[in-house]
């Protein structure tokens, strides 16, 4: 047979839009944009510093300088939005997190301000959580007879919080302890402080995932040789349902974005609550997901860059209009 002349009788040959690089490129059903990744930062309360974390390759905790010079760098690589994590001295910690959380000129405030007064055109977005200011590192008021992590107890620290971070010029209050009835109390609060232009992003669908480790070890939460188990709060890997229950309980509650995290493990997920909700849908590419990728193209496994955008594309196709990843910086930089 003469394969150059055979020729099937086909109506449709798919491969024709595969032809080239430039046909490829104009039918591209999804594009990963800068502006629609959120680079998450750490910082710590000293002036000059870019120490290494050693589980997460490319991460950093930052000084207050340079985090003030590397926001001038996203913003200029196109990022709009920065999610900030600090790593509070063991010195301020307590068992409620209360004094650190909520000091007005404790490091998210005073960085806020810099921030601000400095005209950064960037969407300054805080965790608003406890666990980087209490002692045994739950997101929450713990009981010390039962060990019980107190639901009500710790949203009324949370709403003060949200109030302090806002007042302090933060863009984006973004809850991600997962206690019952924290954004309707925050959003109350914020409104009844007249912060109504504050923004929301709530941590909907925060899973008791293995692939927070490195995250924890780069804010200092994390217990040497203990497992923190936040199963109590944090939603069972297991359950699709019971984090539909949650997004639509944040939605009722006045959440402007909802967020599932992590995002590669929960990408059927993302897509339930894409299909649910018509307000912005965000995912978070953990700490986990980014050490993996990187451990295996170090190990010759897989190719760093191949795998590292077909993991934010996947997020996107699953319906993320959002990522918070720790790739955002380089992406955005290609």
């Amino acid at each position: 047979m003469d394969h150059d002349s055979y020729s099937l009788p086909l109506s449709r040959r798919p491969r024709r839009l595969r032809q080239n690089q430039a046909v490829r490129d104009m039918i591209r059903e999804f594009r990963i944009e800068p502006a629609k990744l959120i680079q998450p930062l750490f910082v710590e309360d000293v002036e000059t510093q870019r120490e290494p974390i050693e589980s997460m390759p490319g991460m950093h905790r930052f000084g207050r300088n340079d985090f003030i010079e590397e926001l001038k760098r996203l913003v200029d690589l196109g990022i709009k939005g920065v999610a900030v994590f600090p790593k509070i001295d063991p010195s301020l910690k307590t068992g409620t997190g209360r004094e650190a959380a909520l000091d007005p000129d404790g490091l998210i405030p005073r960085l806020a301000r810099t921030v601000k007064e400095a005209g950064i055109p960037i969407n300054l977005i805080a965790d608003v959580a406890l666990d980087p200011y209490t002692t045994h590192g739950h997101d929450g008021v713990v009981d010390a007879a039962s060990g019980e992590v107190l639901n009500d107890a710790t949203v009324e620290i949370l709403a003060e919080m949200a109030v302090n971070y806002a007042g302090a010029g933060v863009d984006w209050v973004a809850p991600s302890d997962m206690m019952d009835g924290r954004i309707g109390a925050i959003r109350d609060t914020l409104d009844e402080s007249g912060f109504e232009k504050t923004i929301i992003l709530a941590y909907s669908a925060k899973f008791a995932s293995a692939f927070y480790g490195p995250f924890r070890d780069a804010v200092g939460s994390s217990k040497k040789g203990e497992y923190l188990d936040k199963s109590t709060y944090q939603l069972s890997p297991s359950n699709v349902r019971e984090a539909m229950v949650e997004v639509d309980l944040d939605i009722h509650e006045g959440a402007d974005i909802v967020m599932v995290k992590p995002a590669g493990a929960y990408l059927d997920i993302i897509r339930r609550v894409r299909e649910r909700c018509e307000i912005p849908l965000a995912a978070y590419q953990v700490s986990g997901e980014y050490a993996s990728i990187h451990a295996a193209s170090q190990m010759g496994w897989l190719d760093y860059e191949s795998a590292r955008d077909e993991s934010l594309l996947a997020i996107h196709r699953a319906g993320a209009d959002l990522i918070l990843t720790y790739f955002a910086a380089e992406v955005a930089g290609k």
